[in-house]
């Protein structure tokens, strides 16, 4: 009798530790190690997780083999590199070029999204009635930035007065950069209420506000706006397989825009869930070097002096 109760028993056992997992965020039958992509956090951690949570479970459905979402704020990106953490990165492109230089990080695919495919730009913005309508109008206003490693809510913007004699640590009177989620549209918001004079925003936050509606593009300036340059980008780090590097570019880059996943028991377009209507695509890494260029007259990482 004792017996037959363990065996029933073991059998229960089994059921849990072989039984569970199958799904992306955690190892498969085989138990495989997972393969993990770490995600920029973007506006929030609960948008990020809706977000990309379709990737992974695609990318697991693809390759067959578990992979695993890990998701981390920008200034603590770095850490997890550092530290192996993590074998595939998504994030902006200004981490990509920190992560290549200092950790020999590898390109993989990038996002495609707005008016310009995988590229974005980064505006200067006031209201219409403020009378704003110039660089040079923007001596002596306030401004409010994005975050401090934003390729298109700072670095671009940041670039662009340099390059027209406006020094932001001198020429301006007061600048800022919003704490906490959905740093972007705290900007756009903030002129848009009368908190600051100018912002510094992503051209597709601008778009995608619009879009849904929150606010008219009518109502604002245009000042400036950057070239076109790569923005969200996945790239392997160097103690990944190469085989499994090419697969997952392959996977990517193959999605179709209509393609489907399951995720937590709903079926959900990859595409319109992460907002990369088109898909992913390969782009040679020289394309990066206008940022590499804008982040050395920023002085800003990887190539910052003291």
């Amino acid at each position: 009798m004792m017996n037959r109760i363990l065996f029933f028993a073991f059998l229960i056992a089994s059921s849990f530790t072989f039984g569970c997992g199958n799904g992306a965020g955690g190892p498969g039958a085989s138990g495989e190690t997972p393969v993990k992509i770490g995600y920029m956090i973007c506006n929030s951690l609960e948008e990020s997780k809706e977000r990309f949570e379709p990737i992974t479970a695609y990318l697991t459905e693809k390759i067959g083999r578990p992979f695993e979402s890990t998701f981390v704020n920008t200034f603590a990106f770095e850490d997890l590199v550092r530290q192996k953490k993590v074998d595939f990165t998504h994030s902006n492109s200004i981490l990509y070029i920190i992560f290549k230089k200092d950790y020999g990080a590898t390109l993989v695919a990038t996002d495609v999204r707005g008016r310009h495919g995988p590229c974005d730009t980064g505006a200067i913005v006031a209201m219409k009635k403020s009378g704003i309508e110039t660089l040079e109008d923007i001596r002596g206003k306030t401004m409010v930035f994005g975050p401090a490693l934003a390729p298109f809510g700072y670095m671009a913007q940041y670039y662009m007065m340099l390059q027209n004699g406006i020094d932001p640590e001198e020429d301006l009177p007061f600048y800022a950069i919003p704490w906490g989620a959905y740093k972007h549209e705290k900007l756009i918001y903030g002129v848009m209420f009368g908190a600051y004079d100018v912002g510094a925003a992503p051209r597709i936050d601008l778009d995608h506000m619009a879009r849904e509606g929150k606010i008219n593009l009518d109502d604002f300036n245009i000042i400036a706006e950057s070239i076109p340059m790569p923005y969200c980008t996945i790239a392997a780090l160097p103690h990944v397989d190469s085989e499994l590097v090419e697969q997952v570019r392959d996977v990517l880059v193959s999605m179709k825009v209509d393609e489907t996943v399951l995720v937590n028991g709903e079926v959900v377009n990859i595409a319109k869930r992460s907002y990369n209507d088109g898909g992913f695509v390969k782009i040679p890494d020289s394309d990066y070097d206008p940022i590499r260029e804008r982040l050395k007259a920023c002085n800003m990482a990887p190539y910052k002096t003291y």
